[in-house]
């Protein structure tokens, strides 16, 4: 058992991250970053939450670049194939549940 308190976690690079669990090939882990991620392409589904800070998250759809901004408690799932990367505004802290081994 333990406690994480996200809010004072910090890493010493961009998308530094705690790894909390790994149950069954699936990751669970806490990023803190203040610079955008690449684009990428998961191999597996991807579960992103913010929990503080604001994260632009663009994304293709049919082709189409397309972004929504996400602020503390909302949810982006990213089924398998969706290229996608995250833009942070400032300081975010955002969880990360998706398959071992995944970008």
């Amino acid at each position: 058992m333990r406690v994480i308190r996200s809010g004072k976690f910090t890493a010493e690079e961009a998308w530094g991250a705690m790894n909390i669990a790994n149950m069954n090939g699936i990751t669970t882990k806490l990023h803190w970053t203040d610079k955008p991620y690449k684009w990428h392409i998961n191999e597996g589904e991807e579960v992103f939450v913010v929990l503080n800070g604001m994260v632009e998250m663009h994304f293709k759809e049919q082709g189409a670049e397309k972004s929504v901004m996400l602020q503390a408690g909302d949810i982006f799932y990213a089924s398998e194939g969706t290229e996608h990367v995250a833009e942070p505004f400032g300081e975010a802290r955002v969880l990360v549940i998706e398959t071992d081994g995944t970008v």
